[in-house]
């Protein structure tokens, strides 16, 4: 302990190391700083919308009321859905940044409605919002480089190397205690304002566990690369170059190539196409005899075909069935495309498993319920309660029930999704193994080449 204590006080007299450590702290501080204030705004628009809805829901009910056309109130009112940001998502918002978290929806076709806030293009918001996952993944690397990349050679540089261990005497331990400072240093920049970010946004124990644990993971196999560096007998300059490509190689251009190979393998429409295509099915009903609609919708819902036939031009069974009809005419393009999303969100996993900046930048978004995962079950549950919402309707529609300002209160309520955030065990096993290669890296007691 009092060989830690000394290395920390030469550590913390060295200038430059108290600007890194200070400019890590400031960056982290204010990633974290603007993951709460995201999830609050977020958190804030979800509350503002529930009196909203209510107000919006009781305006159509006066309407309504007076010629009771369930029609109408199928038609017109707008029922609310939302994704609720998680105790951990400040700290990654992954998809939360691209894809929509409210919004309301109709009894009509869903697949229109369901991307019709996908109005930014993912693939140019790759990066991510600045939050503590990019500080971590892309930043932190640079700093843990800045301060062990001359480890060695910034010794053998001022000719102090060899009177150095020779003074020293056990020098396996001596430069273990230096390469801890440094590490410890690096941790706690990182993990303070985290901690300080979780207590605020009242996050899981656990999950706050987890993320400690990806921090250390990653600064252990950051230092590993660093030292695999500074061991070799040249100079400062020279092992911040082999550093700095080593940074730019492994947290930018391989994720970057991967991504572009996993989406060329794994071609995807996107969601506007495919809600232009339910809306062309829609649309083409206008133009057909209504019966051929009308037979179309009975065998996917035969337990409405014995009712009255169509009589009049329009009619709202006529037209809520043919908007049912355009959402089945390309179910099987939004199977394949939530499909795809997943097989897409699948093979990134499979990177992490082989690739740490990626795995962390992954593990993070899993742990937060912000992945493609999180999307997809948000998802999922707008159709379910589509799915509700359509059979609550229906009787009226089709059995031609007056539609009263009460059954207004009887419409199904959402129910927000739970946290779907889970815990990667594969990624922890790699965490594992790369803190035992550190801990054998400290242990070698052979020094540094001179």
């Amino acid at each position: 302990m009092n060989e830690l204590m000394r290395e920390a006080r030469l550590f913390l007299g060295l200038r430059s190391a108290v600007l890194a450590l200070v400019g890590l702290l400031a960056l982290t501080s204010v990633g974290v700083g603007a993951g709460l204030l995201e999830a609050a705004r977020q958190q804030t628009i979800i509350n503002r919308m529930q009196p909203q809805q209510a107000a919006d829901v009781a305006a159509i009910a006066d309407w309504v009321s007076k010629d009771k056309d369930a029609g109408n109130a199928a038609y017109y009112t707008f029922h609310l859905t939302w994704d609720a940001p998680s105790d951990l998502a400040f700290a990654a918002l992954g998809t939360r940044d691209v894809a929509p978290y409210v919004l309301r929806v109709r009894a009509l076709g869903l697949e229109a409605q369901l991307y019709e806030g996908e109005i930014s293009n993912p693939e140019l918001a790759l990066p991510g919002r600045f939050d503590f996952a990019f500080v971590l993944v892309y930043l932190a690397p640079l700093f843990a480089i800045l301060l062990l990349h001359d480890l060695f050679s910034g010794e053998r540089e001022a000719g102090r190397l060899t009177s150095l261990e020779v003074t020293v005497g056990a020098r396996g331990r001596f430069w273990a205690m230096r390469i801890l400072v440094r590490y410890l240093a690096l941790f706690g920049a990182l993990a303070a304002p985290f901690l300080v970010g979780a207590l605020i946004a009242g996050t899981a124990a656990w999950k706050a566990a987890a993320v400690l644990g990806l921090i250390a993971a990653y600064l252990a196999f950051w230092t590993v690369v660093c030292l695999a560096v500074a061991r070799a007998a040249r100079g400062s300059l020279a092992n911040a170059m082999s550093l700095a490509a080593a940074w730019l190689v492994l947290t930018l251009l391989i994720p970057a190539f991967s991504h572009l190979a996993i989406n060329a393998a794994v071609p995807l429409r996107q969601g506007m196409e495919l809600s232009l295509l339910q809306r062309t099915a829609v649309h083409r009903a206008w133009d057909i005899p209504q019966a051929k609609t009308m037979n179309a919708f009975f065998r996917s819902h035969p337990e409405w075909a014995n009712t009255a036939p169509l009589t009049t031009p329009f009619h709202w069974k006529w037209y809520f069935a043919f908007h049912q009809v355009g959402d089945e005419a390309v179910a099987d393009l939004a199977r394949q495309y939530r499909d795809g999303v997943l097989i897409r969100a699948g093979w990134s996993e499979r990177l992490g498993h082989v690739l740490p900046t990626a795995g962390v930048q992954l593990a993070l978004h899993r742990l937060a319920d912000t992945d493609p995962h999180g999307q997809s079950a948000y998802q999922d549950g707008i159709r379910g309660y589509h799915r509700d919402l359509r059979r609550f309707y229906y009787p009226y529609l089709f059995n031609e029930r007056p539609f009263d300002r009460a059954d207004f209160a009887r419409a199904p309520a959402y129910r927000a999704r739970p946290d779907g955030a889970t815990w990667p065990v594969s990624l922890l096993v790699a965490i594992l193994v790369v803190t035992a290669l550190v801990a054998v890296l400290g242990a070698m007691r052979r020094s540094p080449r001179a």
